[in-house]
């Protein structure tokens, strides 16, 4: 890899002096392909350590095996099973890790929705100002529908949150799924109908 310096002569050779790529490898005896690459590269080179491996890598496999019969077996008694006699805080970290992906679903907590049965809609506000043309900007309202199902999204920006521009630009979104849901869900919005004191 070529240090920030060989980067930067490489690239003001080739921009500031217009020196093809043979003669900057020949003037700093790199190759021509890594003269190529920087020439190619916008950002300055960065180097990277290889990532250390963990001391639990060799033993994550038992943990495993541990962790799809007993889901919620302590990691101190993981520890005694496999033999762990180094410091119990990095195994603790790798069980939490692991833990997720062995406990059974909570059936109270799975929604499934079928096909065509539900879209979610909801107002997005960007973060930052937008050109809305004739020297003008804003954050305008923009409607996001998602669909249920196939987790299908789409949008359109909105002139305001008025009900007349969200019924506009509900049918065009539903134009352009070529679809209604059974169910449109919003949260609480008030131009679409809101609970107050436990009522619509």
């Amino acid at each position: 890899m070529i240090s920030v310096e060989d980067w930067a002569e490489i690239r003001r050779l080739h921009r500031a002096e217009q020196m093809p790529v043979r003669a900057i490898a020949r003037k700093l005896g790199i190759a021509r392909n890594t003269v190529r690459r920087a020439i190619a590269d916008d950002a300055p080179p960065k180097y990277q350590r290889a990532p250390k491996g963990s001391i639990v890598d060799a033993v994550e496999p038992q943990i495993r095996e541990l962790l799809e019969q007993w889901p919620e077996m302590p990691a101190t008694v993981i520890a005694e099973r496999i033999g762990w006699d180094r410091g119990l805080t990095v195994l603790k970290d790798r069980v939490r890790d692991l833990r997720p992906a062995y406990r059974p679903a909570d059936p109270a907590s799975r929604t499934v929705y079928e096909p065509g049965e539900i879209g979610q809609c909801d107002l997005w506000f960007p973060p930052a100002d937008i050109p809305l043309g004739f020297g003008q900007v804003g954050r305008p309202p923009v409607l996001v529908m998602v669909a249920g199902y196939s987790r299908w999204i789409t949008a359109r920006m909105l002139p305001s949150r008025s009900a007349a521009d969200l019924i506009a630009g509900h049918w065009r979104l539903l134009t352009e799924l070529g679809a209604v849901p059974r169910v449109l869900v919003w949260d609480n919005e008030g131009a679409v109908g809101s609970w107050r004191s436990g009522g619509p």
